[in-house]
Parts: C-alpha cells; structure tokens; sequence
C-alpha cells in the first residue's frame, strides 16, 4: 500500500470516527425555513459516502431529495441570513444556520431542536468541505467512480451484474455497442461470478476510460514504451510544453508531485498514471499557474486597472420584480467583486430603504447593505471596495446614510486622502487595502473639502445617472418609462459629500472638456449605448481619458430582464468599471469571471501599458497603428473530451458534442470556429480537429472553450464552457476544466487540446 493510499484510508477512517459525523449517519428532524410563514420539519441524513446529504419530509411516501457535500460553499451559524433574521424571535441563534450553494442556488435556513444537534451538523459539514478540499486527485477520482458505482447499484447488493452497467453507461453518457461492453465486463470480472464488486468495478472503469489519446503522445516520448526516464520527461517537457528555464528541477518537481509508483520515483521516471495524473493536474491545465496567483503590479493609479463590477447588486432576479436581497451583496463580494452598487430611496420611519426605483422590486434597508458590506466586503480580496451610491434620498435621509456609513463601517470607510495632503493622482489598489470608497455627488472639489471650503449645499445636485434618464439613447423611449424620467436637482447633505473623496460622480460633456476641466478624482458614468457611441466617433480618445480617471458603464435601462451587454467592447476602450448583472449567467458573464480568474481572484487586473501611458495612441478599431504592434497566431488543435455531462434528462438520450473556440477582443479578432459534432459519445468524444486564429491585441483578448449537444433541428444545448485571459494561456497538450452556465466546477469534465502560438511578423 502506498504512502497515499494510506493517508486516504487513515482519512476515510477518522472521518468515519467522529462523533459529530456519527450524529449525522443517525440523522436529525430539523426545520426547513423559506419564510416567516414557511416552516416545515424535513429528517435530513448524511449517507455512508460521507458525500451526500438526504432529505425528506416527515409525512410517509413523500419523495426525498439529496445534496453533495461538494456543493456547499460555506456554512453560516445564527442568524446570518434574511430568512433566520426575519424569524430572530422565534428561534435563537444557536440552533439556526444556513447552507450557502456554489453557484446562483438558493440558501438552505435550517433550525435544529438543540444547539447540540446545531453544532453536529455545523461542525460536521464543516469537516466534510475541508475533506473534500484536502483530497487528492486520485482520491477525487476514486470517490466519482464509487459515486457511480452506489448510482447504478439498483438493488443495493454491493455488486454490479451486466444489465446494471449496461444502464449506468447510459447514465454517463457512453453510448458503447452491447458486444464491446460485455467484453470489457467479463474481463474486468477476475473472479467470474458473474457480477462485479467493487475493485472489478475500477478495473472495468479504468478499461472504459482508458486514454488512448494521452497514451499516443506518452509513447512518442518514451524509450521503452513503458516510462519516461528523466531525460524522456525534459524533453517533453522542452519540446511539447515549451518549458525553457529549470526544466530538470520541473520534472523532478512533476515526478515527485504525481507519480504515484514509489518504485518509479526512486528511479526518478515517470509511468503512464502519472504522466496521465499530471495532464490533468493544475500544472497541466491550459491557466497558467502562476497567473492563478497575485502576480501584477499593485502600486499603479486605480484608473489603471480593469475593476471587477456590479450593477443593481442587491437584485437577484429581474429589475421589475425581482428580489431585492442583502445576498446579492453577499454573493457579489464572494466572487471577488469591488464595486457594487445601491440605489437609496427615502424609507419608513427616516431609514433609507435600497430597492430598484419605480418598480415592484422588494425593498431592503439601507443599513442593513453596510452592515454587509462591512462584514463581507475583504473576504475574497483586500483590495479596495468601491460603493456606488445612486442617490434620491431627502438631505434628511442622506445624513443618516452618512451616519451608517461612518458608524458601521468605521475605519473602513475612507473619508480623507490618505496622506492627510491635496493628493495629485488617484491612489494604488496597493495604498487603499482594506478600504471602502463612496462614488457619489460631491459638493466642491477634493481641494474644497480640504481647506474647509463649503458651497452652499444647495447647489449639490444628486443623481445625474438616474438610470431611466438616458434611455432614449436606446432608440426605444416609450411613454411608460418617460414619465419617470427625472430632470430635478436636488439638494446634497454635507455629511454625505464628505464621504466621497476619490470618486466624486459627474457628469460627462465632452473628451475635450474632461481634458482641459476635468479632475483625476472625477468620475463619469455612460449607459452602455453612449459609451459605444464614444468607442465608434472617438476610441483612442476614450481610452486616453480612461488613462487619466475613472469610467463606469452600465446596462441600459431597457434590460428589464437583468440581460447584460458585452463587456469586452468597453474594456477595449480602457472602461475601468463595467457594470455587470451578476446575477445573471451567459457569456458575458463567463467573460467578466475569465478575465478576473488571473491575479489571485482579487478583482482588480492591469490594463496593458499602451492603456495606461498618456503619451501613447492606442485605437481599438485600428490596433495596427500602435507602436510595439507584434500580431500572433493562435493553433488550437481539439483532441478529446471526458466525462461530458449530460444536458437532456430523457431516458437514454446522449450527447452529441462539438467544441466551439471564440476569441473575444477587439473588433478585427472577434472570431469563432467549431469541430465538427460526434454522434453519441459525451464520454469519451476524439476530435483532433485544428483551429486557427490571428490575435492582433493578445493583451486584451479572451479565449472561451465552448461545448455544445448539437442539435440539427433546434437551437444546441450549452454543456459547458471555460473561459481565460489569451495571456494566461499555458501552450502545449494541456486540459480544459469545464464549468457550468453558472461558472462552478463540473468536474471531471474536461477537454484535451494541443496549443501553439507563435509570431506572425
């Protein structure tokens, strides 16, 4: 037995052992609650894989329901939600928590009968998501497989007979003839009985998944056909992967990490399992590891960085009816957003409620958001949060706004330059760590505020960007929404004007203007119509301004349904802040999650130096006039895919996948190409289909992977996607992990690829 397979053993054991886990092998009557009049009591159960969690009503025949331990993101004690908030008086804390999904699925509100059983199951799950997170990935790949094994187990005898494979191979989406399954079976059935138990079972799945792709490229490497001895290794590693320094501590590195014979790795070789282990490794993958990491310079202007954000932040549905939730906060901040935004409208009782104007959307307190804000706001990054604040509140109820403000979130909140000096240009990401900014109207200038030089307050006018008044600029103004278009100024209280500093909004005239008037801590926000506008007549302009200080742009108003705009083409012209609806899935969201998943998931990515430099003309829509212009080619050649998951729930239907590659950039390499569909494999589909593209700006492309079920009479079916910045791109046989519409793992899904660039000058 290997060192590892003890440590697994050893794992499973203590996991086994513990007293809290064995309370919830027992299982416990909790109440599941939606709402103040919602409350029903489920019998909730942790089964022996130590994986999934069942649940079913107390009535009799009543179907149950089942969760994975794997998709539980994080568990929260007490009243940590609105749901347990609203019901505060009823149940204390210590019997109330909440299951937090990956993804955009619902919490789970639950109440335990004690604050014993509370704790169990807290702690438990809690132990459960830090195995999982520990495992290795044999031991992933082992836990999948006996997952499919206890799925196709009908009658629950701990053996498989042929008719359940059959079954379970269309449950994993292989369409394979009966004569070649029968095959495989009887030779993975060592002691004939007719069945498999469960060691036949891994044998009979390392036959079906056995990568005859991967095994091609190992033999060419390999003296003997059986290894690659070190020299075999660096020069794969040299010629395929285009490693240059280091590569003999690499591959020693590679063949300590993943190979998984002791015998081997004492003669410092490499077998098939580990070369196959280390494919499908992070040091394989087609992202670069060391861009996964902080790894840019965080000393620059903000107005130098791309600014991970969120528009109407506090909706999880659409904007006419949709749920206004502190969870949106929540959710937007966890994904490493650092600019979200509130609408303020006066509330009950002299507190500011937060709720999209107009419309039937639910409405929140404005307290409440700070109060998150405070809490949640540096969990996924330290860098600094910018609070958007579109603002019709009474100057009553803007003084207690800034209350709140300064209250909750105490030091937080950045209320004067850092220095205590007039400031010349914007401060680093780096200098505000751990600070919160407010974008709003301010009276004056910064230079006012710090002489203690005050207008009168009744010549702050709020809310330019009342987000209704510019939707004409949409072409679609129609009578129900013009009546709600405001035009009035209203007055600003000084408490909160002091609380901008860096970001005071105003209103945008002209490139000229900003050039000659404009301040370094002015910013301007544009629908995203006007700012395509500006990208059209004046691109190298936009992104000249965009050098100098911040932008934000914003869906138009007319997306009522929470749909959001292509983010690239404001990136193209430098917009720091593009506003995106988080709540909602699709490629511009797989966009917004590509280009931010480098540099530590923290939100803030530099702009290329020909953005940043004032002294230089970079125009989207002609790049080739920039200086340092070097165009590449860009060769994906698309091998294979695995495990595929399935998309259609009709019995015995199977996918048939095609892969679809789109660069995503400026205007002349926007591009999309696709293989060609397999007809009924989503298990093991072989492509080797070559794709070629020319990256004219790489520094400013985004490559996304597309699976699709192709479909000959309707629209195809979204399997999965994987989308990375053209710069993060690790060259050479790599894997692809796939995610879901909603950006969470579905592993082991995956794709094999071969990838080459070079200079096209």
């Amino acid at each position: 037995m290997t060192e590892r397979q003890m440590a697994s053993t050893e794992r499973s054991l203590r996991i086994q052992a513990d007293d809290d886990l064995k309370s919830m092998f027992v299982g416990t009557v909790m109440r599941k609650i939606k709402s103040r009049t919602w409350k029903k009591q489920r019998y909730f159960r942790l089964q022996e894989d130590c994986m999934t969690i069942w649940y079913k009503s107390k009535k009799a025949g009543n179907a149950h329901s089942t969760f994975s331990v794997g998709d539980v993101e994080a568990v929260r004690e007490g009243h940590q939600s609105e749901v347990l908030l609203s019901i505060a008086d009823e149940f204390p804390p210590d019997r109330c928590f909440t299951l937090v999904f990956r993804g955009r699925r619902g919490n789970l509100d639950l109440v335990a009968e004690s604050a014993g059983e509370a704790q169990s199951w807290i702690k438990g799950i809690r132990k459960l998501i830090d195995n999982l997170e520990n495992m290795g990935q044999r031991e992933k790949l082992d836990q999948w497989i006996c997952d499919w094994f206890k799925k196709a187990d009908k009658n629950r005898d701990g053996r498989m007979n042929f008719k359940e494979v059959r079954d379970l191979l269309k449950m994993m989406n292989v369409d394979m003839n009966e004569h070649h399954a029968l095959r495989l079976f009887t030779m993975a059935d060592k002691s004939q009985s007719g069945a498999l138990e469960d060691d036949e079972f891994v044998l009979f799945y390392k036959m079906l998944t056995q990568r005859e792709d991967v095994l091609r490229v190992f033999q060419e490497f390999s003296g003997d056909g059986q290894k690659l001895t070190l020299q075999d290794l660096k020069d794969f590693l040299r010629e395929e992967q285009l490693h240059e320094d280091g590569v003999q501590q690499y591959a020693l590195k590679l063949i300590e990490c993943y190979e998984p014979s002791d015998t081997a790795r004492m003669l410092q070789a490499m077998t098939f399992d580990g070369f196959l282990m280390y494919l499908s490794s992070p040091e394989g993958s087609i992202f670069n590891p060391t861009m996964v990491e902080l790894y840019q310079d965080m000393t620059q202007p903000l107005c130098h960085y791309f600014i991970s954000s969120s528009h109407n932040t506090y909706l999880l549905e659409d904007q006419i009816r949709g749920h206004s939730s502190v969870e949106g906060y929540i959710r937007a901040l966890k994904r490493g957003c650092r600019c979200v935004e509130v609408d303020c409208w006066d509330g009950p009782n002299g507190e500011p409620i937060v709720y999209h104007g107009h419309t039937f959307t639910s409405k929140i307190f404005f307290k409440d958001v700070v109060t998150v804000l405070g809490n949640y706001a540096f969990k996924a990054s330290q860098y600094p949060v910018i609070l958007s604040i579109e603002n019709h509140c009474s100057v009553e109820q803007q003084k207690v706004m800034a209350q709140h403000l300064t209250q909750i979130l105490g030091d937080k909140l950045l209320k004067s330059p850092l220095d205590g000096k007039i400031p010349i240009g914007l401060p680093s990401p780096e200098d505000l760590k751990g600070k919160i900014l407010l974008k709003g109207k301010k009276i004056g200038g910064l230079e006012d505020s710090m002489n203690g030089v005050v207008d009168d307050p009744l010549m702050g006018e709020v809310s330019d960007e009342e987000e209704t008044a510019e939707i004409d600029d949409d072409h679609h103004r129609s009578d129900s929404i013009r009546h709600r278009v405001k035009k009035s100024k209203q007055r600003l209280s000084k408490e909160l004007s002091d609380c901008v500093v860096y970001c005071k909004s105003v209103h945008f005239s002209s490139f000229k203007h900003s050039r000659i008037h404009s301040k370094f801590y002015e910013i301007s926000s544009f629908t995203e119509s006007k700012a395509r506008k500006h990208i059209r007549e004046a691109g190298a302009e936009f992104v000249l301004h965009n050098a100098r200080q911040l932008s934000r742009v914003y869906p138009s108003g007319l997306r009522t349904d929470s749909s959001n705009f292509n983010p690239q083409d404001m990136w193209n012209a430098g917009c720091q802040i593009v506003a995106l609806n988080f709540q909602t899935a699709g490629v511009e969201m797989d966009l917004n999650d590509g280009l931010f998943s480098q540099n530590g998931h923290c939100g803030y990515v530099l702009k290329p130096a020909f953005m940043r430099n004032i002294d230089e003309r970079f125009d989207p829509e002609n790049p080739q006039n920039r200086d340092g212009y070097k165009p590449l080619s860009l060769s994906i050649q698309v091998i294979s895919g695995q495990q595929l998951p399935k998309v259609n729930i009709k019995e015995g239907s199977i996918i048939d996948p095609l892969v679809r590659v789109e660069i995503h950039g400026i205007p002349l390499d926007q591009a999309k190409q696709e293989t060609r569909y397999i007809d009924n494999n989503g298990f093991n589909p072989v492509w080797y289909d070559m794709l070629q593209f020319t990256i004219h700006v790489p520094e400013l492309a985004l490559v996304r992977f597309v699976v699709e079920d192709y479909d000959k009479t309707s629209k195809n079916d979204f399997v999965g996607q994987f989308t990375l910045p053209f710069t993060c791109i690790q060259p050479g046989y790599r894997h692809i992990h796939l995610l879901s519409k909603d950006g969470t793992s579905i592993a082991p899904s995956s794709l094999f690829v071969n990838v080459r660039i070079t200079n096209l000058t």
